[in-house]
This record gives C-alpha cells, structure tokens and sequence, in this order.
C-alpha cells in the first residue's frame, strides 16, 4: 500500500524508527488484534494500539459503562454511561484515528463462541478480570495456536505475559486451574489503583506491536511484575510444564470447559 500524506505525518514516528519503517507500518497496518474486554487493561491497550494504526481491532465486552468505572476505563466518559463498552470504546477509538477498523463485539466470551470469534485475528489480548474467562481464553489460543498477551491487575499489583502456543508456557503452565471461588478477590472487592491498568495495558500493547512487527524479546516463558507502591519491575520464569493439562505432552482438556460465571471486565 502507498501512503497518503496525511498518513506519512500520522505515523511519521513510527516510520523514521530503522526497526519499524514503512514496511513496518504497513505490517501494523495489515494486522488483526482481538482485545477481551474494553474495561481497564482494553481500554490503553486499545488506545495505543488504534493510534499505531491496526488495521483491525475487536473489541468484545457485554457490560455497560458505570460512573465507577470512569476512575481508570479511559475510553470511556460520562456522555457514554449506560452504552456498551464496546460501542463507547469504539467511538473513542474511530475518533482518534479513522484509519483503523474498530468492530465492537457486545457479547460474553463463553466456550460456544469464542472460537469463532477469535479465530480470523493474528493476536489475541486477554483484559479480562475473573479467572473463568482467563482460562477460556488461554486454552481457545491454545487450540487455536493463536499469540496471547495476557495481563491482570489487583490493588497496587500488575502482571503481563506473552504466550506463544508450541514455542513456549501457557497461563496454565503457571496455574495449572482456577483458584476456588472468593479465595482471590476482585477489584470490585479490593480495589485497584487508576493508574495501574494504564502502565499493564501500555505495556500489553508494546507486546503486541512487537509481536506485529517480529522485533525484540516477547515475554514468552516469563512473567513481568509490576509494583506500583514501590516502583518496581520484576521478571519471574515460567517454566513449560509438560503435564500441563491444555498444552503439555499428554493434554487431557480436549474440549471447551463450559464457564458458566458472569464475564465481567476491568
């Protein structure tokens, strides 16, 4: 594809990058990314990603926007209370940079459509906050042999990985299952700083771009720790687990587990 003018300024600091160039920007260009969620961690991961221009972006979330939520869901804002996250995420979006191709998906990921779904996207961004839909997600790339960056937040806490389906760990290979019920809390229980999902979300959508553009070191195989209280980054290994029950040598998860909790998001 030629550039128009108006693009050459748009991505004009991409462009001039030795690792991006034109030919990488035509790479984000023609890329398809997924995002699960247009709460916390969709929201910046949504936003960088649409600025570098994507091609195209899903954006599924089946919850409406609350007042609550305007602490730290930066896509969306008071003129949208009571729409669709999906829908407010994408006219934030479409307003910054018409270029990309913004698709909401106002539904609940769940083991009977997620497949097909995620299934014509290059990348997949897990923003989900309940364990439920982590492990669908996870085990739907798995299958699917689809690129995953993963994060979650808590409290003062985020984490982000990146999970290559054959080349290295899935999230199960880190926790094998679901913790039960009401050990862990959300964030609805426990809270979360505003500011956090913005430096995981950045942080998922460097991951992406990365992966887009075939440059730098994915975080396959390890887990990035963030600790806003003390500003401290850390990385903790991940081993491939070969018992793993989605991935590992022997898989017993043959099928879709049925998660019948609510989806919610950040």
């Amino acid at each position: 594809m030629d550039f128009t003018e108006e693009q050459l300024q748009r991505y004009s600091r991409h462009i001039i990058l030795p690792e991006v160039g034109g030919k990488g920007q035509r790479k984000i260009f023609s890329a398809k990314v997924f995002i699960a969620g247009a709460g916390g961690l969709g929201c910046p991961v949504g936003y960088y990603l649409t600025a570098a221009g994507v091609g195209t972006i899903a954006i599924a979330d089946d919850d409406d926007v609350e007042l609550s939520n305007l602490q730290r869901q930066i896509a969306h804002n008071i003129w949208t209370l009571g729409s669709n996250k999906a829908d407010s995420a994408k006219r934030t979006f479409t307003a910054l940079n018409p270029d990309v191709n913004i698709i909401p998906i106002k539904e609940r990921l769940t083991n009977k459509n997620i497949l097909d779904l995620i299934g014509d996207y290059d990348i997949i961004v897990d923003g989900s906050d309940n364990f439920p839909t982590r492990y669908l997600i996870n085990d739907a790339c798995v299958m699917l042999k689809k690129p995953l960056v993963s994060g979650a937040i808590l409290r003062f806490e985020g984490q982000v990985t990146t999970i290559l389906p054959g080349e290295g760990p899935c999230y199960r290979c880190l926790f094998e299952s679901p913790p039960p019920p009401g050990l862990v809390p959300s964030c609805q229980e426990a809270g979360v700083l505003g500011v956090l999902p913005g430096v995981i979300g950045a942080l998922q959508a460097g991951e992406v771009l990365k992966l887009i553009l075939g440059k730098g070191r994915p975080l396959k195989g390890e887990l990035l720790i963030y600790d806003a209280l003390r500003t401290n980054f850390r990385k903790v290994k991940i081993p491939k687990n070969p018992d793993c029950p989605i991935c590992g040598v022997n898989p017993t998860i043959k099928e879709l587990v049925d998660y019948t909790q609510e989806y919610c998001t950040l």
